[in-house]
């Protein structure tokens, strides 16, 4: 390897000027990216050139199609990547077209209950169910995707107040529409009316509380009132009750000697 000796810059000041063993000799080296990095010490990409870094973020078409078919967007494709917004466009409308034909037939399929297909479509059901809890079912999105094993899965998207909802279901083409099945419990409370989802927390029965009032004492009559204020007071009636019902007195054994009655009389 021969080694060269700068002898100077270009007039431009984009070449340097290097001689070899022999004076006559001249070359000229470009002041490019590569070289700054060598020059800096940069070593991870002295062998990377400006072309090499736009030829690596630059996609082709077919992977441009094959990743907004799975899913993604122009916009996160293109951030991602780094590519320019028109050209990801450009090779993503007949692949974002596509997808809006799936989620549209997916819409006139069957959904797969418990018991086999339902005789309603797919909208139909989403629109009963919607309307049903106070909703505008034309504010709803689809959209769809297809995954890796070629099946194609059907977003449903809409608003609930301030919250954003999500349903997904998986679709399958065939005869009479096809059929959607739940992919997850957002798909499964809208087209399945005997789905019950269980509750984040439970919550504890009410107790019964018991609010009868006493009731009022019986007021006296102006004829008790008064026998009241005259007489003595009466024995209370549960005191009257039991001496009628207790046992006679027994006579002391003094009187039972001398032949006294209980009542006092011989």
């Amino acid at each position: 390897m021969r080694e060269l000796k700068i002898v100077g810059l270009d007039l431009d000041g984009k070449h340097i000027i290097c001689e070899g063993e022999n004076p006559a000799d001249k070359y000229s080296i470009r002041v490019d990216d590569r070289l700054r990095a060598a020059v800096r010490g940069d070593g991870a990409r002295v062998n990377q050139t400006h072309i090499d870094i736009e030829v690596s973020s630059m996609l082709s078409p077919k992977e441009i199609q094959a990743r907004i078919r799975a899913g993604a967007s122009v916009e996160q494709l293109a951030e991602s990547s780094g590519a320019d917004m028109s050209r990801v466009e450009r090779f993503a409308h007949p692949v974002l077209l596509e997808r809006a034909r799936a989620a549209e037939l997916a819409t006139a399929a069957h959904p797969v209950l418990s018991d086999g297909p339902a005789v309603l479509t797919l909208l139909e059901t989403v629109t009963s169910a919607l309307v049903s809890r106070g909703l505008n079912p034309d504010g709803t999105d689809w959209d769809a995707w297809r995954n890796e094993d070629g099946r194609w899965t059907v977003q449903l998207a809409w608003k609930a107040g301030r919250s954003d909802n999500l349903a997904h279901f998986r679709y399958c083409p065939g005869s009479h529409g096809g059929t959607v099945t739940a992919v997850d419990d957002g798909a499964r409370e809208l087209i399945d009316p005997d789905f019950d989802r269980p509750l984040l927390r439970p919550v504890a029965a009410v107790a019964q509380l018991d609010f009868n009032e006493p009731e009022p004492e019986p007021t006296p009559t102006p004829v008790e009132a008064s026998a009241v204020a005259d007489g003595p007071e009466p024995e209370p009636k549960a005191q009257q009750t039991r001496a009628r019902r207790g046992k006679p007195p027994v006579p002391a054994w003094e009187d039972v000697l001398l032949g006294v009655r209980s009542s006092g009389q011989r």
